[in-house]
C-alpha cells in the first residue's frame, strides 16, 4: 500500500479514476521496478485492474517489462515527455533575452511560443516601449487557428498530425477568425510559402500580431516567435519590418538553443 507519510487528495468524482491511476503508477516506477502484486497493492485495486492498466502503458512504451513474468520499470517512451519539457524550459530560458531585444526594437510586445495539441502556449515574453496594455500571456493557451504563432506552428506540421488536430470545430473569437477549415487550410499554405503568419483581429478586435517561426535541427519548427500590438500602430504597411527583425529573432534564438543541445 501507499506510505503512511504520503499525501493523498481525495479523488472527486470529476476525476478520470483510470487516468489517475495511471499516474500513480508511473509515480510508483520512478522509485522503484514493481510487479503486479505490488502495483495493485500500492493502488489498492484488483490484480486484473492493474493488469490492464500497466499493459496499456506498455503498449505505448511508458513501461517495460523484464522478461516474460519480470518486474516493470519505466519505459523508453518516457523520453518523448522528458526532452520536450527540456527543451522547453531551454525555450523559456533563452528566449526571454531575445524576447527583451526584439521588444525594444519594434517597440511592441513579443512572445516566443510552443504548440501544446491545438493550442499555442506563450512561454516567454517581453513588452516593448510603446506597448500600452499590461496583460501577461506568459503560460496563457491561445487557439492555433487564431493567432499568429499557432498558425506558424500549424502551416509546417506534416499533412496526417494536421488532420488530425483539425478534425473538430473551429471556434470563432470574432467576425475575422477563420472558421471554414478550407480556407484555414489555404491560409496556412500561404503561411508556409511566405515563412510568416498574420491574425489581424482574428483573435481579439484591435489586436494584430505577425508571427515567424523557430526552426531547430532538421529544418522542424519548435516554436514561434510574434509581436503583436494594435491595429492602428501594428497595420500592413510594417510587415516586411516586423517580419525581418521576428526572423532575425528566430535565428538567434535557434542558434542559442543549438549551443545547449
Amino acid at each position: 500500500m501507499r506510505n503512511s507519510g504520503d499525501s493523498i487528495e481525495p479523488r472527486d468524482s470529476s476525476t478520470i479514476q483510470s487516468v489517475d491511476r495511471a499516474i500513480d503508477i508511473l509515480e510508483l516506477l520512478t522509485r522503484t521496478d514493481a510487479g503486479i502484486t505490488e502495483i495493485a497493492s500500492e493502488l489498492g485495486v484488483h490484480k486484473s485492474t492493474a493488469s490492464r492498466l500497466v499493459h496499456t502503458l506498455k503498449s505505448r512504451r511508458l513501461v517495460e517489462q523484464h522478461g516474460e513474468r519480470g518486474r516493470f520499470t519505466l519505459g523508453m517512451g518516457m523520453l518523448r515527455f522528458t526532452g520536450a519539457v527540456a527543451g522547453q524550459l531551454d525555450i523559456v530560458q533563452i528566449g526571454n533575452p531575445v524576447c527583451e531585444e526584439l521588444a525594444e526594437r519594434l517597440g511592441e510586445t513579443v512572445n516566443v511560443a510552443v504548440l501544446d495539441s491545438l493550442d499555442a502556449i506563450n512561454v516567454s515574453q517581453a513588452r516593448g516601449t510603446s506597448a500600452v496594455a499590461a496583460q501577461n500571456w506568459i503560460g496563457q493557451r491561445t487557439p492555433s487557428h487564431a493567432t499568429a504563432s499557432g498558425k506558424v506552428l500549424l502551416a509546417f506540421m506534416a499533412r496526417a498530425e494536421l488532420d488530425e488536430l483539425l478534425a473538430g470545430e473551429l471556434v470563432s473569437y470574432t467576425p475575422r477568425t477563420i472558421t471554414d477549415l478550407q480556407e484555414l487550410r489555404e491560409n496556412l499554405k500561404k503561411v508556409a510559402e511566405d515563412g510568416y503568419a498574420i491574425c489581424f483581429e482574428e483573435l481579439e478586435p484591435g489586436l494584430h500580431a505577425i508571427g515567424v517561426p523557430v526552426f531547430g535541427p532538421g529544418d522542424e519548427p519548435i516554436a514561434a516567435i510574434s509581436a503583436a500590438g494594435p491595429a492602428y500602430r501594428l497595420s500592413r504597411k510594417r510587415i516586411p519590418e516586423v517580419v525581418e527583425e521576428l526572423q532575425r529573432g528566430a535565428r538567434d534564438l535557434a542558434g542559442r538553443l543549438a549551443l545547449t543541445g
